[in-house]
């Protein structure tokens, strides 16, 4: 095979990409990296003006779209409007990116122990985290269909596979907040897995491919005792940056992975081989 061959299987050419939380940290690499490989792309958010604010920054194409579409993935009203409106705007939807997830409306309750945690709290953050997710795969997983096909990407996280070491967050903080790993969110980030694995059987007929991307640790604000922490539970010695997320998404995205369904790629510089 040639190298403009091997070139074309990444190429994103004429597709359209929704990505959801794509105003986020992780969402906003996502959706630079899928206008460069050439998509036109929907910047999915909660928060329209952040969605705008990240589909101005991207750098693309002369004839590429980049939209900007507000939607609460926990309504189902919300999310088949979203659907609509990309379709309208963007004609498909070849790719999805599920990415949006929530630590809810309360980060110190978010951030209780188990022992005394508020099921009110578990089930705001269920309610985005994998009831959003699934919401999202169902009212595109439909639209791919009528299409022939497509590639849904369901974003995890590496705490979905394996658990948190809790000797690590003594003294541990995230923007001067002292941080943990909640049980809610290992157990909705593997709640993803189990969804990616059904669906992507259920929908293998209709050439719909489902696979998960789980990223570990990426450096985006911990302090430096977290960071030396986690780094040290790495056999690659680091934590992760956002951008070496995008060469994965790519393959999952494009033709490359053609023959990839029900997979999930593990970006996390060894952590789970341990």
């Amino acid at each position: 095979m040639s190298d403009l061959k091997s070139n074309d299987l990444f190429d994103l050419a004429g597709k359209v990409a929704v990505v959801t939380g794509g105003a986020g940290l992780l969402g906003q690499v996502f959706c630079q990296a899928l206008a460069t490989a050439g998509a036109n792309v929907a910047i999915v958010d909660l928060d329209k003006k952040k969605a705008a604010a990240a589909a101005a920054k991207i750098n693309k194409a002369a004839k590429q779209k980049v939209l900007a579409v507000e939607c609460d993935i926990a309504s189902p009203d919300s999310v088949s409007s979203m659907v609509k409106e990309v379709v309208n705007q963007l004609g498909r939807i070849d790719i999805l990116i599920n990415n949006a997830a929530s630590k809810g409306s309360n980060l110190d309750q978010f951030f209780a122990p188990f022992e005394n945690y508020s099921l009110q709290t578990w089930r705001e953050v269920m309610a985005v985290n994998i009831d959003g997710q699934f919401l999202v795969a169902q009212s595109v997983g439909n639209q791919m269909k009528t299409q022939g096909g497509g590639s849904i990407i369901q974003v995890a996280s590496i705490y979905g596979v394996v658990a948190p070491d809790q000797r690590i967050y003594k003294g541990s903080e995230y923007n001067g907040r002292a941080i943990n790993t909640p049980a809610v969110y290992s157990v909705s980030k593997a709640a993803v897995l189990g969804l990616t694995s059904y669906l992507s059987t259920y929908w293998a007929d209709s050439k719909i491919r489902v696979n998960t991307l789980t990223p570990g640790g990426i450096a985006s604000g911990q302090n430096s005792e977290f960071n030396n922490k986690y780094s040290n539970r790495v056999p690659l010695g680091r934590m992760g940056e956002a951008s070496e997320l995008t060469g994965a998404l790519i393959y999952l995205a494009s033709d490359a992975s053609s023959y990839v369904t029900g997979q999930n790629i593990i970006v996390d510089g060894g952590l789970s081989a341990w």
